[in-house]
C-alpha cells in the first residue's frame, strides 16, 4: 500500500512539475511576447568591402531606424575573431530612434576574410548578425 501511495504521489508531482501555463518558463528557458521586443531595421547587414590594401585598417558603420514601439537596448557587441573591432550605439534607441554597429577589420594578413558581428539584444531570438568581407591585397607598384 505505500508503495501504490509513493508512486501516485511521484506521478502527481511529474505531472505537475512538466505542465506550463502560457507566458511561463520552466527552468533554464527564456519567454518574452514579441510585444516586448525591439525591432531594429539596418539599411544592410551584410557589407563587402571589395579589395582594401594591406596595413590600412577598413570600416563600415552599419546603421539602423528602431521600428517598433519598444525601446531597444544593445547589450553585448562581439566580433567572430580578434582582427574585427566592434563599437555601437551604447544608450538606449527608443522607438523611431536611430542607431548603429561599427566594424573595423584590422587588413592585416594578405587574402579574403568573411567575418561576423553578433549583435546581442532586445530583439527577436535575442540577436542580430552583421557581416564584412572583403580581400585584401599588396599594394601594386
Amino acid at each position: 500500500m505505500k508503495k501504490l501511495l509513493f508512486l501516485a504521489a511521484l506521478a502527481l508531482t511529474t505531472v505537475g512539475f512538466s505542465q506550463t501555463t502560457p507566458g511561463t518558463a520552466t527552468a533554464g528557458t527564456q519567454v518574452t511576447a514579441s510585444a516586448d521586443l525591439a525591432n531594429p531595421a539596418f539599411d544592410n547587414q551584410n557589407f563587402d568591402f571589395g579589395k582594401i590594401k594591406v596595413g590600412i585598417p577598413a570600416t563600415h558603420e552599419f546603421k539602423f531606424v528602431n521600428k517598433s514601439k519598444v525601446t531597444m537596448i544593445i547589450t553585448d557587441v562581439k566580433a567572430s575573431c580578434g582582427c574585427t573591432t566592434p563599437s555601437w550605439t551604447k544608450d538606449p534607441i527608443p522607438p523611431g530612434g536611430q542607431g548603429s554597429v561599427t566594424a573595423t577589420y584590422n587588413a592585416a594578413g594578405v587574402g579574403a576574410f568573411n567575418k561576423s558581428v553578433t549583435v546581442t539584444a532586445n530583439v527577436p531570438n535575442n540577436m542580430v548578425i552583421l557581416s564584412i568581407k572583403g580581400e585584401v591585397i599588396q599594394e601594386v607598384q
